[in-house]
């Protein structure tokens, strides 16, 4: 892998991009203003962004997989909110279609990311 000097060219932090875009699209459309999940499920997403900037950051392998261990959990819970979204009839079935594709797709490229870090340490 080459040398990266910042952390927006992780394939694993734009994968997650795509699901922060997908969150504010879907939650902005969709969502009443007062609906909790609104709140919650975009912060989930922007977590999966933020966790695998900071531990880029780290500088220290073992401290970067634990932030992106933190950012898949993260994913995770976008798609739990995005199935009660679905069960309360905020999403359409293509729309959560979208969105568990782009989730599944950041989870995988995630899990090669924590792969790649482990065979470092």
């Amino acid at each position: 892998m080459a040398k990266l000097t910042h952390f927006e060219e992780l394939e694993a932090w734009k994968a997650c991009r795509e699901v922060v875009r997908w969150v504010r699209k879907i939650v902005k459309e969709n969502f009443p203003k007062d609906y909790d999940l609104k709140d919650n499920m975009s912060r989930a997403a922007r977590s999966s962004t933020r966790n695998i900037a900071e531990g880029f950051g780290r500088h220290h392998h073992g401290e970067n997989i634990q932030f992106v261990r933190i950012s898949r959990g993260s994913l995770y819970e976008v798609w739990d909110d995005a199935i009660s979204a679905k069960e309360d009839g905020y999403l359409t079935p293509e729309e959560f279609s979208e969105g568990v594709k782009r989730i599944e797709t950041a989870i995988t490229i995630v899990n090669g990311y924590i792969r790649y870090l482990s065979s470092l340490l």
